[in-house]
């Protein structure tokens, strides 16, 4: 049996664990009596801890939020996934973070034993953070929002769009998504009956909030892929309709961004692609690397003329 020191760090390590524990669940990781756990959960109060207790059968232990933070106690894995994260952090997209990640970094740093500090060092000597040149996102904005998706409370901001105009949005939060160094909120928009993508850093959040509401379901369950997508046409200036000589999965692998695509057999399927205009449009469809025919897009194919002829001009004279 653990002695009583290491027992009250066993126990409070387990209620950092999960929200609510019984007395006989506890009991039995502990292997004591649930006798024991009551003197011990009284102990871990007497030091400060907010342990709350709820009777009856759905209740148990849980710890409450107290008026300081506690400290937190990690196994191995935990501590080093978390020293990792705050290097991270430190080079990431969110403005005001960086400085309070590396002091959070530095303090674990002198916790941690000597053999997860070598781990921690050594994958810090190993790997270069490359600075990104992306926007950041104030903290502030960031709490906000995912206070507000917490919560199930509209979101009411000014946004900023790519042209610089300026206009007032009301909308039920969704998701928070990180895409390279550019965070992005997904939410339903009431007022365009529609679901929409926002760039966090052009939001300015307002006070007070909206009402509550109740949270609807994504188009689809992939939250990733669907910003993918919404991001990735969003700024497509020109589209056209492809019927490619190649398997759908085939395509789907190849394109840097998802699309429409619709399987027309084993090894043809059609595509709605674009781009800012038909010749870069033209230049996406040759590194596909397959045959391909145009649908209705003379625009297209007069650009793929034009490449055709400029790249067999470039080839010079037909080597035998």
């Amino acid at each position: 049996m653990l002695n009583t020191s290491a027992r009250l760090l066993r126990l409070l390590s387990l209620l950092q664990a999960r929200t609510l524990w019984t007395g006989p669940e506890l009991a039995e990781r502990l292997e004591v009596t649930t006798r024991t756990i009551r003197t011990d959960v009284d102990r871990l109060r007497q030091l400060g801890y907010p342990v709350e207790a709820a009777p009856g059968l759905t209740g148990g232990y849980r710890l409450g939020a107290g008026a300081a933070l506690p400290p937190l106690l990690l196994d191995d894995d935990e501590a080093v996934a978390v020293a990792i994260g705050l290097r991270t952090a430190a080079n990431g997209g969110v403005e005001g973070i960086g400085e309070t990640s590396i002091r959070a970094l530095a303090k674990l740093g002198q916790v941690l034993p000597p053999r997860l500090r070598h781990r921690v060092s050594t994958m810090e000597a190993a790997t270069v953070a490359v600075p990104g040149a992306g926007p950041s996102v104030d903290a502030d904005v960031m709490i906000a929002i995912a206070t507000a998706i917490r919560s199930e409370q509209r979101l009411r901001f000014d946004y900023a769009s790519h042209d610089g105009r300026s206009s007032r949005r009301d909308v039920e939060p969704h998701r928070l998504v990180n895409w390279g160094r550019r965070w992005y909120l997904i939410a339903w928009d009431p007022d365009r009956d529609d679901w929409r993508t926002f760039r966090a850093d052009r939001i300015t959040p307002k006070v007070p909030g909206g009402p509550r509401f109740t949270p609807r379901d994504l188009p689809e369950t992939d939250v990733a892929a669907y910003l993918q997508r919404g991001v990735g046409t969003a700024t497509w200036r020109y589209f056209a309709r492809v019927v490619l000589h190649a398997p759908a999965d085939v395509i789907r692998a190849r394109l840097p961004v998802p699309v429409e695509t619709e399987d027309l057999g084993p090894d043809r399927c059609q595509i709605r692609l674009g781009s800012d205009t038909p010749e870069m449009l033209s230049l996406y469809l040759g590194l596909l690397g397959v045959d391909f025919e145009v649908i209705d897009a003379p625009e297209l194919s007069e650009a793929l003329i034009a490449l055709a002829d400029r790249l067999r001009r470039a080839a010079g004279p037909a080597v035998d």
